[in-house]
């Protein structure tokens, strides 16, 4: 076998599991069934865990239906050999498992750079010319990964995605709108209208980039009320609402009432009150979530100050970057990215910024 794949053994379930963190990446483990100390199922379970782009492959002489079941329920086995295995077999077998690892590799690979880059490309967009919503953005994103923490969710990556994308749709609406809405003055019923298709646009912008059409789903519902009120106006509602969307409008609208400087347990109560507004599943598992962040949220943060020319990407600045014609140029709790430094010197060179500026320390 040697002469055909680069092979490592193993004569039990611990030394695999060391051999693993110590010389992988692996893409195949074949796992007999009896073994001391860890069963081949034991093994693979806690491989699919740990390391789940590993191709599983149970090999066993008790072909029994029980072993069957646990090893594809609990390794999720990619395949399963029964023993006497002829070596023609097992090589056939290890060279569909390379394969599927390949697909694996390059599903990941298009996901981390294609599709991030033109992600990173339209939010940069959004950075430029709607700092706010892209500051606010941030703060979802921030949200949304204290939730998920509570939580072993599959692609959870899209829910981060939408959250962050969210906003996209601020771009297509006029600036002059935007600003009215933020200031609190009533709307006419075309603008709230307009307003409402922000959602539907940031969708199809997010819709023409592939593997994204379960974020663009996700960001077409986000203001979608559980009773099926709210846009977009469609018979969709309750259990029909993805449940990224039912989450995200928790999240949206407790960043809402938390930038109008509502505590996060007021911002939660107030929540609470809107009646057929949210999923009340997932309006208790924010409550939830949130317990143990709700402390940290709650300390006054004052921040450490720093001059505009110590400013670097990936700080995280707490309180507003403004001219000194107050003008917002960086949100609070938003996260230094290159654009965003970019946007902040170029300010600078023709019209001051106060200082210092404020960054979590």
């Amino acid at each position: 076998m040697r002469r055909r794949f680069e092979l490592v053994t193993a004569s039990r379930g611990e030394v695999a599991l060391g051999r693993l963190a110590l010389e992988g990446p692996f893409a195949v483990l074949v796992a007999d069934m009896r073994m001391p100390e860890m069963n081949g199922v034991q093994l693979l379970a806690r491989v699919k865990k740990e390391y789940p782009d590993v191709i599983r492959v149970m090999m066993t002489g008790n072909a029994d239906q029980e072993t069957a079941v646990l090893a594809v329920n609990e390794g999720q086995v990619f395949q399963f050999l029964n023993k006497p295995c002829s070596m023609e077999m097992l090589s056939t077998v290890l060279e569909t498992c390379l394969r599927q690892y390949q697909l694996i590799t390059a599903e990941r690979e298009l996901l981390e750079k294609t599709l991030n880059g033109s992600v990173r490309l339209l939010v940069d967009i959004l950075a430029m010319s709607d700092p706010i919503s892209f500051g606010r953005g941030q703060t979802l994103r921030g949200h949304m990964r204290s939730y998920l923490n509570g939580f072993e969710l599959e692609n959870s990556w899209e829910l981060e995605m939408a959250a962050l994308c969210g906003s996209l749709g601020t771009v297509t609406v006029p600036r002059a709108l935007v600003e009215k809405q933020r200031a609190g003055q009533p709307l006419t019923d075309q603008e709230n209208e307009i307003l409402g298709r922000a959602p539907q646009n940031a969708a199809d912008l997010l819709g023409h980039i592939p593997r994204l059409e379960s974020v663009a789903r996700i960001v077409r519902y986000q203001q979608k009320h559980y009773d099926g009120s709210g846009f977009p106006q469609d018979d969709v509602r309750g259990e029909d609402i993805p449940i990224g969307s039912r989450i995200l409008k928790v999240l949206t609208d407790l960043v809402d009432l938390e930038t109008q400087h509502l505590r996060k347990d007021a911002a939660l109560s107030r929540l609470q009150e809107r009646v057929g507004w949210y999923d009340p599943r997932v309006l208790d598992a924010v409550f939830a979530s949130f317990d143990v962040y709700l402390t940290a949220a709650l300390a006054g943060r004052v921040g450490e100050a720093i001059p505009v020319k110590e400013l670097r990407v990936g700080q995280t600045v707490v309180a507003d970057i403004q001219t000194i014609t107050d003008i917002t140029i960086v949100p609070a709790h938003s996260q230094i990215t290159p654009v965003l430094l970019l946007r902040i010197q170029t300010f600078s060179r023709y019209c001051p910024i106060q200082e210092p500026i404020y960054i979590e320390a």
